[in-house]
């Protein structure tokens, strides 16, 4: 389909800009310094760190719309190149008078995930590193509506980056693909949809161990897993900042606003039904 057609263009287009003008970046570590995107770094072998995610998601169409999901997890890195973490999430939600969903609120565990990475090279011996990761949970609470059920969602993600200015600003690159099945208690029936989506990043260090920039996610929410029929779409934008606390733990926060959007169907300038108005993330990391 042409829409596709152009998405996979503009994500060439963006691969070519990371593509080298002579220089090899090092120094900076990306694996953890984005909030909503992932770098192509996986840390050294043997390395081990427990991790915790606050993510918040506010604003729906109508009426007032909070949820959040806490994440504790633990990464160790047993091959090189290759990165494994382990994840159990607990999510609350505070919905009130929102248009297609129920009033909730209340925390409950929702589940766990598991994430595997491998760096196919990195930027010390190649223009650019690159990242094949693929993550995969199961869930017992619906992400969007907080009502129970069972939910199983993948996401292959291909993480590109460079350095621009050696060990001073540094530019990423995401695609990503994501199906889900949600089956909510009680329901006939097994909800399939996927979310395609592209992300980029640029950050500068301003002081040795603080990085400030801004992250831009465009995504493509479809019902089925095939991308079949578009349900809505939308632009993120928002500053990120990452700073290394010290030498074992670090810390990183990003807010992310929807700047445009289109439910499918309709004419509103942001789609407020398969996403939110704004993001919020905080990570919280330590070398163990």
């Amino acid at each position: 389909m042409p829409v596709r057609s152009d998405i996979l263009r503009a994500a060439a287009l963006c691969i070519a800009a990371l593509l080298p003008a002579g220089a090899r970046a090092e120094g900076i570590d990306t694996e953890h310094l984005f909030g909503f995107m992932i770098g192509s770094d996986v840390g050294d072998r043997g390395e081990r760190e427990f991790q915790t995610q606050s993510t918040g998601r506010f604003g729906k169409r109508g009426g007032a719309y909070r949820g959040g999901e806490q994440e504790f997890e633990v990464e160790f890195v047993p091959a090189p190149d290759f990165r494994v973490e382990l994840g159990s999430s607990f999510a609350a939600h505070d919905i009130r008078n929102v248009p297609g969903l129920d009033d909730r609120r209340r925390p409950a565990w929702q589940g766990v995930s598991l994430d595997l990475r491998y760096r196919f090279f990195g930027r010390e011996a190649a223009p650019f590193g690159m990242t094949v990761a693929l993550q995969t949970h199961a869930e017992r609470i619906d992400e969007t509506s907080g009502l129970p059920g069972r939910a199983y969602g993948t996401e292959l993600t291909l993480a590109f980056d460079r350095e621009l200015v050696p060990n001073a600003v540094l530019a990423a690159l995401n695609v990503s693909y994501q199906p889900e099945w949600t089956r909510l208690a009680g329901a006939a029936s097994t909800e399939r949809e996927s979310t395609l989506g592209v992300a980029m990043a640029v950050m500068a260090q301003v002081r040795p161990g603080l990085l400030i920039g801004g992250e831009a996610r465009y995504l493509r929410r479809y019902d089925g897993l095939g991308l079949d029929a578009l349900e809505g779409q939308a632009l993120f934008v928002g500053p990120t900042a990452y700073l290394k606390l010290s030498e074992r733990s670090r810390l990183t926060a990003a807010w992310s606003s929807q700047v445009w959007g289109r439910e499918s169907g309709s004419r509103a300038a942001l789609d407020l039904v398969s996403f939110e108005r704004h993001q919020a993330r905080i990570i919280y990391g330590v070398n163990f």
